[in-house]
């Protein structure tokens, strides 16, 4: 008896990347910034505990260029972890699992995300006086 030869599993080259996938991937790693970005959490409180030079570092640092850029994904990545959690919690009540549905709060998520992070950097240069 002759076996057929087929693939077991569709190929990376073949297999359309979709939104369920794509942001099954990016709530991944946003919770592994995320754990990192308590690192920086950490050092923040150390630095407040420790005095005013090591307080003054942690500033020096967090308000350089690559600082700010870091802080905006760690906050870009808490907001979308978030949202994307809470569409998570609606599917655990088996609400929206139809396709366009499915569609909608991913794009919706993402959206919000970006509007949040906005908004939140902008909440934080305005009470700092930067913006």
């Amino acid at each position: 008896m002759a076996t057929q030869q087929r693939p077991l599993s569709p190929h990376l080259q073949i297999y359309a990347k979709q939104i369920t996938s794509t942001m099954s991937i990016l709530h991944r790693i946003t919770g592994i910034v995320n754990a990192l970005g308590v690192l920086a959490l950490a050092w923040w409180l150390v630095a407040l505990a420790s005095g005013g030079e090591a307080y003054a570092q942690f500033i020096a640092v967090a308000g350089s260029l690559p600082g700010q850029v870091a802080l905006f994904g760690f906050a870009a990545t808490l907001v979308y972890h978030l949202l994307n959690g809470v569409r998570h919690l609606v599917w655990d009540m088996g609400l929206g699992f139809e396709i366009p549905q499915v569609y909608r709060s991913g794009y919706t998520v993402i959206a919000l995300a970006v509007v949040f992070t906005g908004l939140l950097w902008y909440a934080g240069l305005s009470v700092g006086g930067a913006a």
